[in-house]
């Protein structure tokens, strides 16, 4: 039997669809453990390991979240407990869904059209086909691919950055970032966050990218310098940015994205983990734990993921 302590704004949402697939494990809310002392797995929607703190004896700590980066830079995080990531099988499917999205709309001129809209003006743009737009995917994991292969079947061309270049059907995937970015009218950032990535959308990045680019950032806040973005925002370089990801979240208020023309802001919603189909990957991960198993997705730290 497992003493789970369930931590995260979700945590109220998970906790019986857990107990339903671990029914012989004690599942309790962060607060409700009368003695902290016997908890000894944890389920998280927390980006530090503050609330962590309280258990002694926690020994394996199973992430609802996908980036652990933030969690993994904690230095309060015990290194000797077992830290699993989570691999949704539903999140590529929304993942992609969320890039199309915004791909078919900077490519449909939505911003240029929303900002002409404030301003009362009447101007129909030059309509290009998908297919004679270039998309840059910046990350080929599992969701980039899936990402990129949806936009490939809408038509449009797409670029990869790995640092390998390993080949992908119908994806032109190079190991040159400034060669990736050079030809993307639209560039979409999926990288996890690492210290090799960390900034890598930065001054000379901006100017790598063609002039009147758009910018969707879908990965971490930290891989954007904010004040090169900015530059390039107000130069008219890159033509408009969609960020759904910050440094710091919530974004501050009075911060200059929040009322930048070029600017589109969501509150990181790209994709979030369902209980539909991150359950059965805990329940397994609980299974493999209490049997002294090998864990699913286990993250190797000095990979940061």
């Amino acid at each position: 039997m497992l003493n789970v302590a369930v931590i995260g704004k979700q945590a109220s949402s998970w906790i019986e669809r857990l107990r339903s697939a671990r029914p012989d494990d004690r599942f309790d809310i962060e607060g409700d453990w009368t003695d902290p002392g016997i908890v000894n797995a944890a389920v998280i929607s927390v980006p530090n390991a503050k609330p962590l703190l309280r258990y002694p004896s926690l020994r394996f700590i199973q992430s609802l979240w996908m980036g652990v980066d933030a969690l993994l830079s904690d230095p309060e995080l015990d290194p000797d407990t077992a830290l699993a990531r989570m691999v949704d099988p539903g999140m590529p499917v929304s993942m992609a869904e969320t890039v199309a999205a915004h791909v078919l709309w900077a490519h449909r001129h939505g911003d240029v059209y929303q900002r002409n809209q404030r301003n009362q003006v009447w101007e129909e743009r030059h309509q290009p086909l998908a297919q004679q737009r270039t998309v840059t995917m910046l990350g080929l994991g599992e969701l980039g691919r899936r990402c990129a292969q949806t936009l490939i079947r809408l038509g449009f061309p797409v670029v990869g950055w790995s640092r390998s270049a390993t080949p992908i059907d119908g994806i032109h995937v190079t190991a040159d970032l400034e060669v990736a970015l050079s030809v993307g009218e639209i560039v979409v950032n999926l990288l996890p966050l690492t210290d090799a990535t960390r900034g890598v959308l930065n001054l000379n990045a901006f100017r790598a990218m063609p002039v009147n680019s758009v910018l969707i950032n879908l990965g971490r806040g930290a891989h954007v310098v904010d004040a090169d973005l900015l530059d390039a925002l107000d130069a008219g370089h890159v033509r408009h940015a969609v960020l759904d990801v910050f440094a710091e979240e919530p974004l501050a208020a009075g911060h200059r994205y929040w009322t930048h023309p070029h600017v589109t802001v969501t509150p990181h919603v790209a994709a979030d983990s369902m209980p539909e189909t991150c359950i059965p990957v805990v329940a397994e991960n609980l299974r493999r734990f209490d049997a002294g198993e090998p864990l699913n997705h286990l993250v190797d730290r000095t990979r940061g993921y």
